[in-house]
């Protein structure tokens, strides 16, 4: 666990943190390439998420479908596995992350990265369209394999072939963590949170599920994603929707504030940068690039085994995913985080000394906080930290410190005596000796988003964290599910099929390990992966962006959907 943390704080500073230097901060360059280049591919592209948006949705409809063309699934099911990858976690978890670290402002960031993101996801899947390979398989490996991988190394030619294999690592190694173990861990986290249940149980249970699914390839993958996505999505969405009605008075102050912070931020729960502009894009950034994956070069994998013979057909499919991931399904839940009030809420919590979410930090006198790592005990006087100056470490939940800490869960007995980090333990001056203590703590990730449906939901029953539980359930499996498919193709293509069935049982395993870890360790390194992955990717798409052009131009003046009405 040491490890972990360490190589992830490392790749954060040295990948995802850096950047060009702008007054006290750094402009990362993982969010100067990722809008830079989906800038430039709408432009080259005139705005193609735009004017092909119509045709995307035609396309996606069946309507153009011939069951004749290669490929090993409908368009439609190439949507719904890529869609089932990145309609999920990032939408529930991702977007109360983002507002948690970068506050309000952060989801205009997110919107940015999606409107730029869907010239950018067009042009890679049209790509990998065009340059997938035959593999002839049979059904339960798939026919074809397609990806980043493929058209940077056949695309840009044999020389860069070192930058494909350094691409299929890396997405490999990616998908063990953002597409397995994040959403693992989401759910247990969840499921600790609402059920008790400890966490090992949930990672247990999930990885059995996926493993029955992926273990049949392809084409279960397509045929169970094909339900599971609509299915999730409907449920969610109408959830959100119910809030959003009820509180319709709150939906403009809600997005006045979205834009009043995303250019003069003032609010960030965690504390570190408040006020900082660069933080709160770089938050929205990293949850946009998480949620619509527009740029990491993953959905192309899916959207490679489609029945087309028609390159840009698939990639005006692709295009409705960042369009129905971020626009309106991170929008929906953004809105409730916000409107609710529950984004800066304090709930009652139990503060596990010895792991979980629990971290040392300290106060500044501009009132943001910083990580101090602390070994020696810190002393709790009825309740309240007895030091509590800008270098005394404070004990934090979600990075957030905790004002007072009781013995009880009903919070009525304050506790006084030491805290021993290096132990997880707290001893009383009683003599007794406890491993958790309660206070009032502020949520993060799916818990945030379960408080805000509960409270949105409350004038009419109880129950409305329930859509969030279930949510989370079924996008965390069906989202392992797709990502498990990405991994297998870049194992198939670093190895051959003989090293797909080793990987699957690896990545199941890792599920199991990701349920286990702390919600902040596992997104962090999930992030670092995701700021290496885009580099290859995106280089490539702006070197091949003049192929997309012109594939682009040609198939729209010959209209070859025309025949197919």
């Amino acid at each position: 666990m040491d490890l972990i943390t360490r190589l992830t704080d490392f790749l954060t500073t040295y990948v995802v943190e850096l950047g060009i230097p702008a007054g006290n901060e750094n402009v990362p360059f993982m969010v100067i390439l990722l809008l830079g280049i989906g800038m430039y591919l709408t432009l080259r592209l005139g705005f193609v998420q735009i004017k092909r948006l119509g045709h995307g949705i035609a396309v996606a409809s069946g309507k153009y479908d011939d069951p004749e063309d290669e490929g090993d699934v409908t368009h439609f099911q190439a949507l719904t596995t890529a869609l089932s990858a990145t309609v999920g976690i990032g939408n529930i978890a991702g977007v109360a992350i983002a507002i948690h670290w970068g506050g309000p402002g952060a989801l205009f960031w997110m919107w940015v990265t999606a409107a730029v993101g869907m010239a950018t996801k067009y042009s890679e899947v049209t790509l990998a369209q065009k340059y997938r390979v035959q593999e002839h398989e049979g059904e339960w490996a798939g026919t074809v394999s397609g990806g980043p991988m493929y058209y940077i190394e056949r695309g840009l030619g044999p020389k860069w072939r070192w930058m494909a294999v350094f691409f299929a690592i890396c997405l490999g190694l990616t998908a063990f963590t953002t597409g397995s173990g994040v959403q693992a861990n989401t759910v247990a986290d969840s499921l600790l949170t609402e059920f008790g249940i400890p966490k090992w149980v949930s990672g247990l249970t999930t990885s059995a599920l996926v493993a029955a699914v992926i273990l049949g390839g392809i084409t279960r993958i397509g045929r169970v994603t094909s339900i599971l996505a609509p299915m999730m999505a409907t449920v969610y969405v109408l959830g959100a929707l119910c809030v959003l009605v009820m509180n319709v008075g709150d939906v403009l102050p809600a997005f006045g504030l979205i834009f009043q912070e995303a250019f003069n931020p003032t609010a960030g729960v965690a504390g570190t940068g408040v006020g900082a502009f660069l933080v709160t894009l770089m938050w929205g950034v990293r949850r946009g690039l998480f949620s619509n994956e527009a740029g990491q070069g993953s959905a192309p994998i899916a959207h490679s085994a489609a029945k087309t013979d028609e390159p840009v057909s698939e990639g005006v499919v692709a295009l409705l995913e960042p369009f129905i991931d971020t626009l309106i399904i991170c929008t929906m839940t953004g809105l409730l985080v916000i409107m609710t009030g529950v984004w800066n809420d304090r709930f009652p919590t139990e503060i596990t000394l010895g792991g979980g979410d629990l971290s040392y930090r300290s106060v500044q006198v501009d009132g943001s906080y910083l990580d101090i790592s602390s070994d020696a005990e810190i002393r709790i006087e009825d309740g309240s930290h007895a030091a509590s100056g800008p270098t005394d470490p404070r004990v934090s939940w979600h990075e957030v410190p905790v004002d007072r800490l009781f013995l009880d869960e009903d919070q009525a007995q304050p506790f006084t005596g030491v805290i021993d980090p290096e132990e997880g333990v707290a001893r009383g001056d009683d003599g007794q000796t406890y491993g958790s203590l309660y206070g009032m703590a502020v949520e993060s990730g799916a818990p945030l988003t379960m408080q805000a449906f509960q409270r949105g939901l409350s004038p009419i029953g109880d129950w409305g964290h329930y859509i969030v539980v279930l949510s989370v359930l079924l996008f965390a499996i069906s989202t392992a599910i797709s990502w498990s498919y990405y991994g297998d193709r870049c194992a198939n293509y670093l190895f051959g099929a003989k090293a797909v069935v080793p990987y699957k049982i690896v990545f199941v395993v890792l599920h199991f390990v990701g349920a286990i870890l702390s919600l902040g360790v596992i997104w962090s390194l999930g992030d670092a992966l995701l700021a290496i992955v885009i580099w290859p990717n995106l280089i490539a798409l702006a070197l091949l962006a003049p192929q997309v052009v012109a594939m682009t131009r040609d198939y729209f003046e010959r209209k070859p959907w025309m025949g197919r009405r």
